[in-house]
């Protein structure tokens, strides 16, 4: 069971409602380091430099979406294993499928609850403590 205080999570979208509902959800369940991008390109160019254990990204953003940001991650060493939770405001079955072949862990579709939020994250990292 991981301590949601220990783990560095990155939340990515472009719409800052998003990210503050994604970071207001996090701390709620323990998480305390989270950093934020407004794209995919801006968290790309972080990820070569911090380290994060579980990221959640926007899939429609501009510059670089979801899934490129998802393909930059599974394609470097240093990043391939970090857990990738994708936010989607379409529930498009093909965008999805391309996410799974990609190596999304899990995705959310917009709108969502705190419970929602939460089952998500623990599918992917286990229960909190």
């Amino acid at each position: 069971m991981p301590a949601a205080a220990a783990l560095e999570t990155l939340i990515v979208d472009d719409q800052q409602s998003t990210r503050q509902l994604v970071r207001s959800c996090l701390v709620q369940l323990g998480f305390t380091r989270i950093r934020e991008c407004q794209d995919g390109e801006e968290a790309r160019e972080l990820l070569q430099t911090a380290r994060v254990h579980l990221i959640f990204s926007d899939l429609t953003m501009p510059r670089l979406d979801g899934l490129g940001l998802l393909r930059a991650v599974r394609a470097s060493p240093a990043t391939a294993s970090t857990a990738f939770i994708m936010l989607t405001g379409r529930a498009d079955t093909l965008l999805v499928q391309e996410a799974v072949k990609l190596g999304v862990n899990n995705y959310i579709v917009k709108p969502f609850s705190f419970e929602v939020l939460k089952k998500k994250v623990e599918a992917v990292v286990g229960q909190l403590t």
